[in-house]
């Protein structure tokens, strides 16, 4: 039988097995790590045919809960979610502790943080990215390129831009290592005191080359976040362009009831 009926409404077969497989690795029956059972194994199993199968795995593939590779079959992802805290985690008493963000939050959900550094140096502002930081698109900026890793897997592009102006007299910002605290540190002790930090998020499907990147599984979801870092002065004195595999992190946010 291709369908089911549950409540009243037919329930295609395929999206019954997509659920049992879902529900298999939430269970914890199929654990991170483990290979989802291979198409031939999975008809045999159910008694149907290969495409209803693959139409169940591109369900499951939907759930975040898999990674897939090419000619390797389908993997339970052993990669727990960071908490990306909103409210606290750019509070200054973690870059006076020595920590970034994403070292310090990874850190909290029990991972282990890397950070591989692509590029730094100058580059032309793009449009976007000039108007953010109220300067004339092309007007040469400072920007620092990084892969962040948990665990040894790739899960966060970021590049940060920073105008020349507040930047050239600060050399840990031309270093791969920018020192406890991070940019955000340097950029305190040189004078340049954050009000507040403002944030633009997008959910959309990674393209080939972000999926590749990243080592997500064709036509995975991404979070791509714009970050404004403004000082006292209401100066932007940072604009950080973050792509993030959306499986990999939960956004809490604290908003207050009152003016």
């Amino acid at each position: 039988m291709g369908t089911a009926t549950g409540g009243g409404k037919a329930v295609p077969r395929y999206v019954q097995i997509a659920d049992e497989i879902v529900e298999q690795i939430r269970a914890g029956i199929l654990k991170p790590g483990d290979m989802v059972p291979s198409e031939s194994e999975l008809v045999e199993r159910y008694g149907v045919s290969g495409g209803t199968i693959r139409k169940a795995m591109v369900e499951v593939r939907a759930s975040d809960l898999v990674e897939t590779r090419q000619g390797k079959g389908s993997m339970v992802k052993a990669r727990p979610p960071v908490r990306h805290r909103s409210s606290d985690r750019f509070r200054r008493s973690h870059r006076q502790g020595g920590k970034a963000a994403y070292l310090a939050e990874s850190e909290q959900s029990g991972a282990t943080p890397s950070v591989s550094v692509l590029y730094i140096g100058p580059m032309e502002a793009p449009e976007d990215i000039a108007e953010r930081l109220d300067l004339a698109t092309g007007t040469q900026v400072l920007a620092r390129r990084r892969l962040y890793f948990r665990n040894g897997t790739p899960v966060e592009t970021a590049t940060s831009y920073l105008p020349w102006d507040a930047v050239k007299d600060i050399p840990e910002l031309f270093a791969e290592n920018p020192g406890g605290g991070g940019i955000y540190a340097r950029l305190e002790e040189h004078g340049h005191q954050f009000a507040e930090f403002i944030e633009t998020l997008q959910a959309r499907l990674a393209t080939k080359a972000e999926a590749s990147e990243l080592a997500l599984s064709p036509g995975a979801s991404v979070v791509h976040l714009i970050r404004e870092a403004k000082t006292t002065e209401g100066r932007v004195v940072e604009v950080c362009d973050t792509l993030m595999a959306a499986d990999q992190f939960v956004f809490s946010y604290r908003i207050p009831a009152t003016d």
